[in-house]
């Protein structure tokens, strides 16, 4: 009798230190809680890609859309941070054909949303630079990267001579073509810059007036003005950011134009030669031959940026070394735009306000 109480108390103990085991477990191997959020990244360098020449960008909705120089097609990268765009997936919008007047050599495509259908402008030739000529296609697509690309022809005045780095102003309720051009039929590594009237995204109005020339100092290392860019302070204040000296030398530079006050983009007096370039070659920064530029607000339209290309070391030239590089910029007190000298090479540089969420 006194063994069974001994046994029935023993298994009673063993219950009972059983069941509480058994909650010890159950409590041990539920769900830990999550580990803390990683913070997002909150700084990027330059370049933004080993390569990418002639850079540009626009913004629609909440994506900015890229291009640059790819030479054999047009691509479009779409992106919501343009600091992480070498994660940007990149879409082939149109191939050209396989010979012909502009099936070679496509150059310096810009992307422009005009009455709510996509344009992009590109210089291509058959081969030949001499036949380069500037090109438009046409895409209704909501979405740039999406539905179909129409070619839609060659974008020429009445003088039609070799063309590159076309763009367009908006001014006064009246649509213009700026491009960089040669005088004559056979003047290589001499370029003015020229406008004309559109009568339509794809079609010019008469003939072409001469803007700019290549006249001080810093511009005469290739004589070229080119890769006219329009930019307009809040004020609506008018300038054309321009490259300068040949792209093949380290004095290419960024230069400005301005368009007085009330005055007529048509008439060559009326716009105003800055002496000195706004972005010139820092080679401690890294940077050399900075041009062909684009510009575009940050996610939340606080804060301006320009984007360029430019190469890493000196004498690199025309070729795919040139990178793209992204910074802020402020405004002077008389309006002008102030992009101070080029960030130098993989510093880290706070990202666009409203990026970082």
């Amino acid at each position: 009798m006194q063994k069974k109480f001994l046994y029935s108390l023993l298994v009673g103990v063993l219950f009972t230190v059983g069941c509480s085991s058994s909650d010890e477990d159950d409590h041990t191997i539920s769900t830990p809680p999550p580990p803390p959020p990683v913070p997002a990244e909150t700084t990027f360098s330059n370049p933004l890609m080993t390569s990418g020449a002639d850079p540009w960008v626009v913004k629609s909705g909440n994506f900015y859309y890229y291009t640059h120089t790819l030479g054999n097609r047009v691509g479009i990268y779409k992106t919501q941070h343009m600091s992480q765009l070498s994660k940007a997936p990149l879409t082939t919008a149109w191939l050209p054909p396989t010979s012909g007047a502009y099936s070679k050599n496509i150059w310096a495509p810009e992307l422009h949303q005009i009455n709510g259908k996509w344009y992009v402008y590109f210089a291509a030739d058959d081969g030949n630079d001499a036949n380069h000529r500037m090109y438009v296609i046409e895409n209704a697509s909501p979405d740039p990267t999406a539905g179909s690309w129409t070619f839609k022809g060659k974008i020429a005045p009445t003088t039609d001579r070799w063309a590159i780095d076309g763009t367009i102003l908006e001014h006064g309720g009246q649509m213009y073509f700026v491009w960089s051009g040669w005088e004559g039929t056979n003047n290589p590594g001499v370029q003015q810059i020229y406008i004309a009237k559109m009568t339509n995204p794809w079609t010019l109005e008469g003939d072409r007036v001469m803007i700019s020339r290549p006249t001080q100092n810093w511009e005469m290392n290739g004589l070229v003005n080119e890769g006219p860019e329009v930019l307009k302070n809040a004020a609506g204040k008018v300038f054309l950011i321009y490259s300068a000296s040949g792209c093949w030398t380290d004095d290419y530079a960024l230069g400005r134009l301005t368009l007085r006050d009330n005055g007529n983009p048509m008439n060559p007096d009326d716009w105003i030669k800055a002496p000195t370039p706004v972005l010139k070659t820092n080679a401690n920064n890294n940077a050399f031959g900075p041009g062909h530029n684009g510009f575009f607000k940050s996610p939340d339209g606080t804060e301006d940026w320009i984007i360029y290309h430019a190469n890493s070391f000196s004498g690199e030239g025309c070729g795919a070394a040139r990178s793209p590089r992204m910074q802020k910029f402020t405004w002077n007190t008389d309006g002008t735009p102030n992009f101070g000298e080029p960030v130098k090479t993989n510093t880290r540089i706070t990202r666009p306000s409203g990026e970082v969420q």
